[in-house]
């Protein structure tokens, strides 16, 4: 008998049947401006990577593209994309678009969360645990979840990658996490850069704390009920840095 599938009592076809069913994958996530995306090159890598690591298989960019151009259609030039490559009977490429996101304006309220991704490198299409933990902490009234480790060594954020910023070093956790397109957009940046261990209690010394994701970069300005300080100068320069990252066309 061929697998079917029901959604609130009407039948899937083949395609919507396949998508349903695909939960083991990865995914990136871009913002399209003008149907042009910052780093494309670093999308289509990190794509490629995950795709060699879990399925043994090398991606077809050209499905990649193609199904960008095709969500995105004649009509939208500006969305909120995310490619996933997923098995189902084979892996498969398919892309969404939704409306486009910005980065909120903070700053920013963090809280700490125990919890280590399997795989942390790899950005994985089933996100139940970081959904839940970002709405759990979206209901008691900050902004992002911090990842941790079980004796508090900060990895990411649910959704986010963190960072410091004083004005002359950039500071990244030293723990497993996923390598965020944007992360690598700002370590481009003319400055020295290091990666240490780090622990909520360590941010209220450091420079400007900030998170960084497809959305763009959003100040933090407390961890839990610490205020941490804010440097709009430093803000202002990685802003600067990010907003100079030329946009890839997709057409």
């Amino acid at each position: 008998m061929k697998e079917r599938a029901a959604v609130e009592g009407r039948l899937l076809d083949d395609d919507a049947r396949l998508t349903l069913n695909a939960r083991y994958g990865h995914f990136t996530a871009m913002q399209v401006r003008d149907r042009r995306v910052r780093g494309l090159g670093l999308h289509l890598e990190r794509l490629e990577a995950a795709n060699r690591e879990l399925f043994g298989a090398e991606l077809d960019r050209a499905a990649v593209l193609a199904s960008i151009r095709a969500v995105l259609g004649g009509d939208l030039r500006d969305a909120s994309v995310r490619v996933y490559v997923t098995e189902a009977d084979r892996p498969r490429v398919m892309a969404t678009a939704a409306p486009p996101k910005e980065a909120p304006a903070g700053p920013l309220g963090v809280t700490p969360v125990v919890y280590q991704r399997y795989l942390a490198h790899v950005k994985q299409a089933s996100g139940f645990q970081q959904a839940h933990i970002g709405r759990q902490a979206a209901r008691a009234g900050f902004g992002e979840a911090l990842l941790t480790t079980a004796d508090g060594l900060i990895s990411e954020g649910a959704i986010t990658n963190l960072g410091a910023f004083d004005g002359d070093r950039l500071i990244w956790p030293d723990a497993p996490m996923l390598h965020g397109i944007t992360m690598r957009l700002l370590e481009r940046m003319d400055v020295p850069q290091e990666r240490r261990p780090l622990r909520a209690a360590d941010l209220p010394h450091l420079g400007q704390v900030f998170l960084c994701n497809s959305w763009g970069l959003m100040p933090v300005g407390r961890v839990d009920d610490v205020a941490l300080r804010q440097d709009e100068k430093a803000m202002t320069r990685l802003r600067e840095h990010y907003d100079g990252v030329a946009w890839d066309p997709l057409d």
